[in-house]
């Protein structure tokens, strides 16, 4: 775990302050689970019930922001039992699942979402020819309702192969009037305006936030960071936790934290819940 700055340590030490006041927002993949070849085994950190746990008692809420299916994240992060507990202690868990296009929450138990957009399931039968076309017909894809997914993770050189498919995958998503979010070794095409800085203005409209914690590591985090970031400027307590790679360096230059994983993230949210607690005490 490493701040980037004098300043950041500042911005740490007044989200603690805050901390009463605060949301905690986490991506999934990559920040709370680690980056796998198959996404359907990406199972969360075995330490991040307990984590979560212990920090929904300090703050406000917390809420998992991810691209993923809502059902996905709540299955394998088993964040209904999670939630039992964090709910039990007054406070509240939230899933924004597909970017925030899906809303779960530990009060309401259902999953409120959208129809699929309007051209995804044409572009999704055209997609295997994109794919022969570019030399990656091996490459997985990933239905996700809302979105369809390209992995290259699996094939034998996946970082090739993702760049091949970059230009011709959106192309084609474009001529369905969707949108490409580009991640590690992923393509995703969903439909446009929806994205995890919505999610973000959505929890602090809802809780009322005064501060704002946000970790995540891909490209589909920035305007998660981007929002954050305009809290900030408005007055709130905000500190930027990103996950850097090797594969995606996006978020460094804008984070105030720099972490390698999820076990770094998760000492830095245990940290984080003990500092509110002491202070508090």
């Amino acid at each position: 775990m490493e701040f980037v700055s004098a300043a950041a340590e500042g911005r740490y030490a007044a989200l603690v302050r805050a901390a009463a006041e605060s949301v905690v927002g986490l991506d999934f993949d990559g920040t709370l689970s680690p980056i796998v070849d198959d996404p359907e085994q990406a199972h969360i950190h075995p330490d991040a019930a307990d984590v979560l746990v212990a920090l929904a008692a300090q703050v406000r809420a917390v809420a998992v922001v991810t691209g993923r299916p809502a059902r996905q994240a709540l299955d394998l992060g088993g964040l209904e039992e999670v939630a039992d507990a964090v709910h039990a202690a007054g406070k509240d868990l939230y899933v924004f699942g597909q970017y925030g296009n899906e809303r779960w929450s530990s009060d309401q138990r259902r999953i409120v979402s959208p129809r699929p957009p309007a051209g995804l399931a044409s572009f999704e039968r055209e997609l295997p020819r994109v794919l022969r076309e570019a030399g990656a017909a091996e490459a997985w894809i990933e239905d996700k309702g809302l979105a369809v997914a390209v992995h290259t993770r699996r094939l034998p050189e996946p970082t090739a192969a993702f760049e091949r498919l970059e230009g011709p995958v959106g192309e084609l998503a474009r001529a369905h009037d969707l949108v490409v979010e580009p991640g590690r070794h992923v393509l995703e095409v969903r439909s446009p305006g929806m994205h995890k800085g919505q999610a973000v203005d959505t929890l602090v409209e809802l809780t009322g936030a005064a501060g704002f914690l946000f970790a995540g590591d891909d490209l589909g985090d920035v305007e998660a960071f981007e929002a954050v970031s305009a809290h900030g400027r408005r007055g709130a307590a905000t500190l930027l936790v990103a996950v850097a790679s090797e594969e995606q360096q996006a978020l460094a230059a804008r984070a105030d934290v720099l972490v390698s994983g999820p076990d770094e993230v998760l000492e830095l949210l245990r940290t984080f819940a003990a500092d509110a607690e002491a202070l508090r005490a």
